[in-house]
């Protein structure tokens, strides 16, 4: 009873520290990435509340990547602490066994294991679609911001413009090009496919509206290069019809695991942009980064396990403990690094698969050999 009651304070503490530091490294890493977000304010016009949303939800994709990592951190740490803190000994002359540890540990990566993969299948990619559609949904909420002194901003889908002074919402020198037909109704000539050019001294701006003065406007016939001039002294712009250029379609990463999978049986039309032929490889890699990814965490958990193992001098301690953290660290960047051309080459796809098969048991094995090893020394 006694004993079971130290195994679960141990799963409780190793849990609790995988937490901290799985949500301290994804607040870190999701700070950095908050910067990136800001372009949806900045260069394609949405609202803060957008920016905060969009932001807060790709939380759930940084968080998912740093779970293997995590696990390592939190388990060498634990059984850094326990060792110096003399506990294992206690434990070790009350007759309880190292490979019972070592279970221990290999039985808690499962659940890391769980873990990771209900994020990895079901709340992230329902989150990072969820964040999409708000992208979707939700139109730029002011042109204002997109605006910057003395550069071209291409922000919306065929809408070039740029302008040499900014102060406020008042612009000099300001020289627009259109190519998706959204300035159309400024011309007399509207059929067919046009091209429009607009230069202007100054201009207005209030949010999805822009007031030009004093300028012209080019419009130009694709079909047959004729060229229509009108200039003006004010002229009132909607942009309300303008399109950002942000991608609005769900990444493979953002798609629902089920939708995957019919995918590639073929009961989805490929006509869908996640669907098509071409896409049946990244679909195998998004697919193997789910599920088979995680099943290289217990292979963690037995390289720490390790650590168990008594170590002739304090030096050599030292030594075995950044060892075994290097080669922890090296087996997850290889899983990751690998995952990723699972789809290009079947190869590669079944060395990631049947790594973890291979390893796991020889390195069970190999501590098994070292524990018993040590305890008929001891004898």
């Amino acid at each position: 009873m006694l004993q079971n009651k130290i195994y679960q304070n141990f799963i409780k503490e190793i849990l609790k520290t995988f937490f901290v530091i799985l949500f301290g490294l994804t607040l870190i890493a999701w700070t950095v990435r908050a910067v990136n977000f800001l372009d949806l304010i900045v260069e394609n016009g949405y609202s803060v509340a957008t920016y905060f949303e969009y932001s807060l939800l790709n939380l759930f994709g940084i968080l998912t990547k740093f779970i293997p990592l995590a696990f390592l951190l939190s388990l060498m740490i634990f059984i850094i602490k326990q060792i110096q803190e003399k506990e294992f000994l206690i434990l070790w002359t009350s007759g309880v066994k190292k490979i019972t540890i070592v279970n221990l540990f290999f039985l808690i990566s499962f659940f890391i294991v769980i873990f990771y993969i209900i994020f990895s299948t079901l709340i992230t990619p329902l989150a990072l679609n969820e964040s999409r559609t708000i992208i979707r949904q939700n139109n730029f909420n002011s042109f204002l911001p997109t605006i910057r002194a003395q550069q071209f901003s291409d922000s919306f889908t065929g809408f070039t413009f740029i302008v040499e002074k900014k102060n406020k919402n008042n612009v000099e020198n300001v020289f627009i090009y259109d190519d998706s037909n959204t300035l159309n109704n400024l011309t007399t000539n509207q059929e067919g496919s046009i091209s429009t050019t607009i230069s202007a001294k100054s201009g207005l701006v209030e949010e999805k509206k822009m007031v030009l003065f004093n300028g012209q406007i080019i419009s130009s016939r694709k079909e047959n290069k004729k060229n229509e001039i009108i200039k003006f002294e004010q002229l009132n712009i909607n942009l309300e019809n303008l399109q950002t250029g942000t991608i609005k379609q769900p990444k493979l990463q953002e798609t629902s695991t089920l939708k995957l999978f019919q995918c590639m049986n073929n009961l989805i039309d490929e006509s869908l942009g996640y669907c098509k032929e071409g896409t049946k490889k990244e679909i195998t890699t998004v697919l193997n980064r789910r599920f088979l990814l995680p099943l290289y965490i217990p292979i963690v958990a037995l390289l720490c396990s390790f650590l168990l193992v008594k170590t002739q001098s304090k030096r050599n301690y030292f030594l075995n403990r950044y060892s075994i953290f290097f080669l922890s660290f090296m087996i997850l960047l290889y899983a990751e690094l690998i995952v990723r051309y699972t789809g290009i080459s079947k190869v590669i796809a079944t060395l990631f698969t049947i790594s973890p098969i291979i390893l796991i048991p020889i390195i069970y094995l190999s501590l098994i050999f070292k524990l018993s090893k040590e305890s008929i020394i001891n004898e």
